[in-house]
């Protein structure tokens, strides 16, 4: 992986210097959502004129619909109108909404132009922004269409995530879970011993998992970029069941990280039924993830309320299957996953289900 990282306060500070460094003009269009641009397109701004860059901000709504070929061809011609050329690059300024639509600009526009990555979540900031997978959304299935498109650089500032609500620090928590059980055993220590501190943003415990976080999924990502050899799967550990929930909810009602998190525990209920993780450390899992708040009625809309049945039927789009066979991202033990490729019988799929809605009801 190539992308330059920056994680400090402010990072915004860095970007005239980065793009020097990187032999970039001075020349970008700056995407926002609503909620960012409110937040945060004024002191960009400043910045980017104190530094000397020609800059066009694009504004679109703060809406996972958002990510549609719709929006993206209302951008191009945007982009088109005020003169736009490959010696420009794209800034996504926001959460993963912003980022994948970002990115997969940058990827088409052109046949390709830069893209920097602003993540303004920590769930943006510890997972989507990094790594370079970009995409839009089809009615079939969430991220069916998008591109391999590695951003040139990452400015990650913690200083940000005070702007969010404690449904976003907590969905965003759910990723970072995921670096630990998947990849690091002592991060599962660190989470367990500091969880109140970081999860109220105390520094230095959440600059910690944020840098953690990263450090994590740039390893798996420069070992694995195109997913060829089935490491990088292991970042979807809980993604096939929670994007199953996701497509339930339309993409609208359940957060990714909400959703995620609910998949985690079916993935871990899943693990150990097949035989790899012990009861005790599946219990160690699910009292962490019980740490977690959640919407309560819209898990049990989404999940606790839905057949195992529905929610199996629903994978059967997601990405991450191969034909009709749907893979998942397992766990041997606590800090080591991989990509279990045999079929799983469709009796234990239910069992970690109907295992895992417990936790939550």
């Amino acid at each position: 992986m190539s992308s330059k990282i920056v994680i400090e306060t402010p990072a915004i500070a860095k970007i005239g210097n980065k793009f020097a460094e990187l032999g970039r003009q001075k020349k970008v269009v700056v995407l926002y959502d609503k909620n960012t641009a409110g937040l945060f397109e004024k002191s960009i701004s400043e910045q980017l004129e104190k530094d000397g860059f020609i800059f066009h901000n694009l504004i679109v709504p703060a809406s996972e619909a958002s990510k549609s070929f719709r929006m993206a061809y209302r951008l191009y011609g945007e982009m088109l109108e005020r003169e736009v050329d490959r010696s420009w690059s794209v800034v996504a300024v926001g959460g993963g909404v912003v980022g994948d639509l970002g990115g997969f600009i940058a990827a088409s526009f052109m046949r390709g132009v830069p893209v920097v990555q602003v993540p303004t979540t920590l769930l943006a900031m510890t997972d989507s922004a990094i790594g370079g997978k970009v995409a839009i959304n089809h009615p079939m299935g969430k991220n069916m269409i998008g591109f391999f498109h590695e951003p040139v650089l990452i400015l990650i500032d913690p200083n940000y995530l005070r702007t969010l609500p404690n449904r976003e620090i907590f969905g965003g928590l759910a990723e970072v879970l995921k670096y630990a059980l998947i990849l690091d055993g002592s991060f599962l220590d660190f989470m367990e011993d500091n969880f109140q501190e970081i999860s109220t943003l105390v520094s230095p415990y959440i600059d910690e998992a944020v840098k953690r976080s990263v450090n994590a999924k740039v390893k798996v990502v420069t070992e694995d970029f195109r997913e060829t050899t089935g490491l990088r799967a292991i970042l979807n550990f809980g993604h096939t069941f929670g994007h199953s929930l996701e497509k339930l909810s339309n993409y609208k009602a359940l957060r990714h990280g909400e959703a995620v998190l609910v998949g985690m525990a079916c993935a871990t209920q899943l693990s150990m039924k097949i035989g790899n993780i012990s009861s005790e450390d599946a219990e160690r899992i699910c009292a962490m993830i019980q740490k977690f708040p959640y919407p309560k009625r819209l898990i049990k809309k989404y999940f606790l309320d839905v057949a195992p049945e529905t929610i199996i039927e629903n994978m059967r789009s997601d990405k991450k299957k191969e034909g009709k066979h749907i893979r998942f991202a397992l766990l041997k033990r606590i800090g080591n996953a991989y990509l279990h490729r045999e079929e799983i019988a469709k009796e234990d799929i239910i069992f970690a289900i109907e295992a895992a809605k417990p936790l939550f009801a």
